[in-house]
């Protein structure tokens, strides 16, 4: 199985910690094409382009401005790199040397810039999602700029029977739907229990999401049955309302 997730707006580049050799994206040929684009912007243009602050503004202008293919020593490995709730999840900085080569195997990260990424390649700082109206090129948006890449990947690199677990968030799969993949697609949802009924409430089932794309690495899962398995932090698997293309994960209590 390929897990996909979703990156993060908050960055980490703070600490030198890596985990494991690193490499340069398989897209960063076109990351440089995203990025003459996004440095065409100003302040103000960027400030209404991402609906972003005014220092928020400031910052990312001069990471575009900053951004090269070349590495200067400012880059950080992807799965580091991002910092959120479902990295928390994931909590990468302490997968052992196997954890890293089976994630760089079955584990992809979803972005604006990079197209699809490898817990360990080496990315810089930006700001970038994927559902921003930034054309690049002839592409009037990002979709549509990563469409044709991101299916010739999966034809490439990804035999068909290989199913896709779908961890990241509507914004970013819709990058996959837009591609139309060949893959078999398996659509995870998780749910707490509030208010008399199970609910999706972001912050849990985006900690969710990475809770079990660690626990697909660390157990080293192959097949989808195995999933049902997954147990981290009070879920179990909902069999009643699931379906062979759609698991659902409940948790009674929140910890």
């Amino acid at each position: 199985m390929l897990i996909l997730i979703s990156p993060a707006k908050t960055l980490d580049f703070e600490s030198n910690m890596a985990i494991g050799p690193s490499q340069d994206p398989y897209f960063l040929p076109d990351a440089v094409k995203v990025n003459k684009s996004l440095r065409k912007k100003s302040r103000r243009a960027l400030r209404e382009l991402q609906g972003i602050s005014q220092q928020l503004a400031e910052l990312n202008y001069h990471r575009n401005q900053e951004w090269t293919a070349d590495r200067t020593g400012g880059e950080r490995q992807a799965v580091l790199a991002f910092k959120g709730d479902v990295y928390q999840g994931l909590n990468a900085d302490s997968w052992e040397v196997q954890d890293v080569e089976f994630a760089d195997e079955h584990l992809r990260i979803l972005s604006g810039l990079y197209g699809l990424l490898r817990p360990t390649d080496l990315i810089k700082p930006y700001r970038l999602e994927m559902g921003t109206s930034l054309k690049v090129g002839r592409r009037e948006n990002l979709y549509l700029f990563w469409a044709d890449k991101l299916k010739s990947y999966f034809r490439e690199n990804i035999e068909k029977d290989i199913h896709v677990v779908n961890l990241a968030s509507n914004e970013y799969f819709k990058a996959i739907e837009t591609a139309k993949i060949p893959n078999p697609v398996l659509e995870v949802t998780f749910k707490d229990f509030s208010n008399d009924d199970y609910k999706v409430v972001s912050f849990f089932a985006k900690k969710a999401r990475g809770l079990m794309a660690n626990f697909v690495i660390r157990n080293k899962l192959n097949k989808l049955e195995e999933l049902k398995a997954f147990n981290e932090e009070g879920y179990y698997f909902a069999e009643a309302e699931s379906t062979d293309h759609h698991y659902v994960f409940l948790r009674d209590k929140t910890n």
